[in-house]
């Protein structure tokens, strides 16, 4: 268990039984620091120390996206490494971490090794950690020049799961687009245009022609949102 916020529902509603729930927070895996150019942030940080560290001011965009994360209560209690493992495509974080390249350190009993947060996410509520593995940190490369932002609509309250989710990062005139919620995993395409291909399956926020309505609109929205000079 790392903040346990998805954990303990899925517990209480009896989706998940386990025999033993081990807590994870002596593990020293709660750092935050720039190294070499690049954040590592450890699996154990809280969404809400993550949103007030000074070592994001040169990630700008994790800062916005987590101030609608949820609400401050949940971001109290819930951890950077638990929101990738969790595998849930509403999540706001890891579609910003996949366009901003991030990889994640994973251990066990085989060792460590280092996955592209793009390649963790398998599926709704699938990663690909195997059995006796945990992620141990995340690590993003330096933004540098390029502009980044993540938009999202929500049906009901800012804080409420969103409908969709596009992150964008700008590097010159090229655009890496990440959309999510309306997907089954944060899924990268190389173009507005591209949502046509996308399945999109309706859900309580929308329906999938609705969805990809929303998306045109939102990728447009935050690619003019990334081209904005930083102050």
């Amino acid at each position: 268990m790392s903040g346990g916020t998805a954990l303990m529902l899925m517990m209480k509603a009896g989706v998940l039984r386990p025999a033993r729930v081990v807590s994870l927070s002596k593990l020293g895996l709660s750092q935050i620091e720039v190294n070499d150019g690049a954040l590592r942030i450890g699996a154990m940080a809280t969404l809400r120390s993550l949103e007030t560290s000074p070592a994001l001011k040169g990630w700008p965009v994790i800062v916005k996206t987590l101030r609608t994360l949820a609400n401050v209560r949940v971001r109290n209690v819930a951890t950077v490494g638990g929101a990738l493992a969790h595998g849930d495509p509403h999540m706001d974080l890891p579609p910003v971490l996949v366009a901003l390249g991030a990889k994640a350190a994973i251990a066990g009993p085989k060792g460590t090794r280092m996955l592209a947060v793009e390649h963790l996410i398998t599926g709704y509520l699938e990663t690909a950690l195997a059995a006796g593995e945990l992620v141990t940190h995340v690590e993003i490369p330096t933004l540098g020049s390029r502009g980044a932002a993540y938009l999202k609509c929500t049906t009901r309250s800012a804080d409420d799961w969103p409908a969709v989710g596009v992150a964008v990062v700008m590097d010159g005139a090229k655009a890496d687009i990440v959309v999510s919620a309306a997907t089954d995993r944060p899924t990268r395409i190389d173009s507005a245009e591209a949502v046509e291909g996308l399945q999109i399956e309706s859900d309580l926020h929308g329906s999938a022609a609705y969805k990809k309505q929303l998306l045109r609109v939102y990728i447009k929205r935050a690619i003019d949102e990334a081209r904005k000079p930083v102050h």
